[in-house]
C-alpha cells in the first residue's frame, strides 16, 4: 500500500487543478523572494577579476622540499644537524622534539618548466607543464602545527571550529550566480592506498554562525551523489513538488509567528534541493565528455570519488555557476612513508590539478575563474625516522615556511613570490600569510576583506579576524 499516492489518485479534478495552480505560484513566489534576499546581500565593493573559487585543498600537508623549494645546495648538509639559529627554537610536535635534527635533501630531482622557467619537481611534470598559467607562492606561511587546527584555520579563518567556512562567506556575501546549484559546493577523496588517517571534519565547510543555507553541500563518491537526491518508492515529482509547496506554507506561517531567519533559510533549502533533483543528474553524468577531455584528466577520471574525478566535476560546477567548489584529497601526511608514497599521491593528484587549469582555459573560463592549490602547513627539511632506511622515513609538520600555487582569475601567471632561507625553514622575504591568501582572493572576487562581516554575539567578525593584507604583487 502506498497511502499518500492513494490519496492523490482520488482527488478530483477541480480539485487538482486548483491545488497545482496554488502550487505554481507558490514556487514562483519563492523563487522571487530568494532572489531578492540574495540581491539584498550582495557585495561588491570594486570591479572583481574573478567570479568564482576551486579550491584544490591538499589534507595532510604536500612537502615544500620535495616538490616546489629548489635547494640543491642542502646535498652538502646532508645527514648533518639543522643550525640552531636556523631552527630558533621553533614549537615541534611531540613526533621530533627533542630528537635528532638530520638534514635529508629532496631524493628527486628539479628542472626548469615553462617560458618562466621555474624550478618545480620532476615529481609534477604536468604541474610543470602549467608553468606559465601560475604564480609559486613559496614563503607561505602559518601558527598552527596540527591537521585539524591547521585545517581550521586556512578554510575558516581561525584555529578553534565554529567559525564560517572560506565558501560559506563568499555565498553571504556574494550569493548565487546559479539557480539550479548551489553557491558552494564540497568533494572530499583520498590515496588509494589510504596511507594517512586524515579526517575529512564538516566544520570544514560548515557555515558556523551564518544561516545554513549558506554552508557547503557534500557531492559523495558513491550512491546518490547528493544525499536524498532520489525520491522514495512511490512519490514522483509532481507528488514532491505537493509536498513541498504545503510545507512552505507551513514554514511562512511558523516563520510569521516566530520570526526565525533559519525558517526562511529552510524553505530555500528545500526548493533549491527540488531543484537539484533534476540538475544534479545531468551535472554529474560524464557520458557527454569527449574522449580527448578524459583522457586529459588522467587514467583514474572514471572512478568515482577519485581526485581526477572530482577535478572534472569541479570544472563542469564552475561551467553551471558555482561561486565556491573545494576539493580536499587526504593522503600528504608523510611521516615515514615518503620514499614510497610520495610519487604515487603525485601521480594522482598531478595530472587532474593540471588538466583542471587546461580545461578551464580552453574554456575561456580561467580569466574569471581562481583556482588555489595548496595544504595546511608544509614539511620539515630535517628527516624523521631513520633517513639511510631507503623504504621508511619522512618529514614532519612544518609551518614556518612552505608552497601553495595560484592560477587564473586575475593572478599574475608565471610568477613566483617570496623565497626561504637556505635550509627551507624559514621566510627570508615575502611573506605570505594564511590570511594574507584569503584577503587576496576576496580582493580578486570583489571584496573588501576588511568590509564583509557578519554581527555575531554583540561583534563583526570577518573571515580574517583582525588580519591578512592584499598581496597585490601576485596579481595582474
Amino acid at each position: 500500500m502506498q497511502p499518500v499516492f492513494d490519496h492523490h489518485q482520488l482527488q478530483t479534478r477541480r480539485h487538482f487543478f486548483g491545488r497545482s495552480a496554488v502550487g505554481i505560484g507558490t514556487a514562483a513566489l519563492a523563487t522571487l523572494l530568494n532572489r531578492e534576499s540574495v540581491a539584498d546581500q550582495l557585495v561588491s565593493h570594486f570591479a572583481p577579476t574573478a567570479k568564482r573559487v576551486i579550491y584544490l585543498f591538499q589534507n595532510g600537508a604536500p612537502t615544500q622540499v620535495d616538490l616546489f623549494d629548489h635547494k640543491p645546495q642542502l646535498e652538502r648538509f646532508r645527514g648533518t644537524d639543522l643550525p640552531k639559529e636556523v631552527q630558533g627554537g621553533q614549537r615541534l610536535t611531540t613526533m621530533t622534539q627533542g630528537r635528532s635534527q638530520k638534514i635529508l635533501p629532496s631524493a628527486w630531482k628539479f628542472q626548469r618548466y615553462g617560458d618562466c622557467g621555474t624550478h618545480i619537481s620532476t615529481l609534477l611534470p604536468h604541474t610543470g607543464s602549467i608553468a606559465d598559467d601560475i604564480c609559486l607562492v613559496r614563503s607561505a606561511h602559518t601558527e598552527a602545527i596540527n591537521h585539524a587546527p591547521a585545517i581550521t584555520l586556512w578554510l575558516t579563518g581561525a584555529e578553534q571550529p565554529g567559525r564560517p567556512s572560506f565558501g560559506a562567506w563568499l555565498s553571504y556575501g556574494l550569493g548565487h550566480e546559479s539557480q539550479e546549484l548551489p553557491t558552494f559546493c564540497v568533494m572530499t577523496s583520498r590515496d588509494k592506498e589510504a596511507s594517512c588517517g586524515q579526517i575529512f571534519y564538516e566544520w570544514y565547510w560548515g557555515n558556523g554562525f551564518l544561516p545554513s543555507r549558506h554552508q557547503g553541500v557534500k557531492f559523495r563518491g558513491s550512491g546518490d551523489p547528493v544525499l536524498y537526491l532520489s525520491n522514495p518508492a512511490g512519490v514522483d515529482r509532481t507528488l514532491r513538488r505537493g509536498l513541498l509547496d504545503d510545507l512552505a506554507q507551513l514554514n511562512r506561517l511558523r516563520a510569521r509567528d516566530v520570526g526565525d531567519p533559519e525558517i526562511r533559510a529552510r524553505i530555500s533549502q528545500y526548493e533549491m534541493a527540488y531543484r537539484m533533483q533534476a540538475s544534479v543528474p545531468e551535472l554529474t553524468d560524464l557520458s557527454s565528455e569527449p574522449k580527448h577531455i578524459l583522457e586529459m584528466y588522467g587514467p583514474d577520471v572514471g572512478r568515482r570519488g577519485s581526485f581526477a574525478h572530482n577535478c572534472l566535476l569541479a570544472r563542469r560546477l564552475a561551467e553551471r555557476g558555482v561561486r565556491f567548489v573545494q576539493l580536499m584529497h587526504a593522503g600528504w601526511d608523510q611521516h615515514g612513508n615518503l620514499p614510497t608514497q610520495l610519487a604515487v599521491q603525485c601521480r594522482d593528484t598531478d595530472q587532474p590539478s593540471a588538466a583542471l587549469v587546461k580545461d578551464l582555459k580552453q574554456r575561456g573560463l580561467l580569466d574569471e575563474t581562481l583556482v588555489i592549490w595548496g595544504g595546511e602547513f608544509g614539511r620539515t627539511v630535517f628527516c624523521q625516522g631513520d633517513m639511510n632506511n631507503r623504504q621508511k622515513h619522512g618529514r614532519d609538520h612544518h609551518p614556518r615556511n612552505f608552497c601553495l600555487w595560484m592560477a587564473g582569475g586575475g593572478i599574475k601567471g608565471g610568477t613566483t613570490y617570496g623565497k626561504s632561507d637556505d635550509f627551507s625553514y624559514n621566510v627570508a622575504a615575502d611573506g605570505f600569510h594564511v590570511h594574507d591568501l584569503q584577503a587576496t582572493v576576496l580582493h580578486c572576487l570583489g571584496v573588501d576583506h576588511q568590509r564583509l562581516t557578519y554581527k555575531f554575539q554583540g561583534r563583526q567578525f570577518r573571515l580574517t579576524d583582525v588580519h591578512g593584507r592584499v598581496v597585490k604583487e601576485i596579481l595582474s
